[in-house]
C-alpha cells in the first residue's frame, strides 16, 4: 500500500468517525433529556432546562465534536494528498464554514463565545466578595 492510499484511507476513517460521533451523540443524548437531566452547574437564577433545551445542548456538543473530526479529515486529505492551490482554497472555505458553525453552536450551547470565560465560582475557603 502506498502513502497516498494510506492517507486517503486515514481521511475516510476520520470522516466516518466524525459522522459516527454525530449520529451516536444524537442517540445517546436522548435518554438523559427524556429523564429530565439538568447540568450540575446552572448559572445563578437560571431556570431548569426543558426537554428540548437539554437535548439540544447535548446534541450540539456531539455535533461540535463531529465537526472537529470532519475538519481534521479534510485537512489530512487535502494537505497530505493533493496540496494544490485549488484544493487548499476549497479546504479554507470548508474550514471557514465549519468554524462558523462551531462558533454558532458553542454560543447556542453555553450562551457565550468560545473565547469568553465562563462564570467563575469563589474558591472553597475564599471569602465571598462584599456586596
Amino acid at each position: 500500500m502506498e502513502f497516498r492510499q494510506i492517507i486517503e484511507a486515514t481521511g475516510q476513517l476520520v470522516d466516518f468517525a466524525g459522522v459516527a460521533v454525530m449520529v451516536i451523540g444524537a442517540l445517546v443524548s436522548l435518554p438523559p433529556a427524556i429523564r429530565g437531566y439538568q447540568p450540575r452547574q446552572l448559572p445563578a437564577g437560571a431556570e431548569r432546562l426543558s426537554f428540548y433545551r437539554s437535548y439540544r445542548q447535548s446534541l450540539g456538543r456531539s455535533i461540535l465534536l463531529g465537526l472537529e473530526l470532519l475538519v481534521a479529515a479534510d485537512i489530512i486529505r487535502t494537505v497530505a494528498v493533493t496540496p494544490t492551490f485549488e484544493s487548499v482554497g476549497v479546504l479554507a472555505i470548508i474550514v471557514l464554514i465549519r468554524t462558523f458553525l462551531s462558533f454558532s453552536l458553542e454560543l447556542e450551547i453555553t450562551g457565550r463565545w468560545p473565547w469568553q470565560k465562563g462564570p467563575t465560582e469563589p474558591r472553597s475557603g475564599a471569602a465571598a466578595p462584599a456586596g
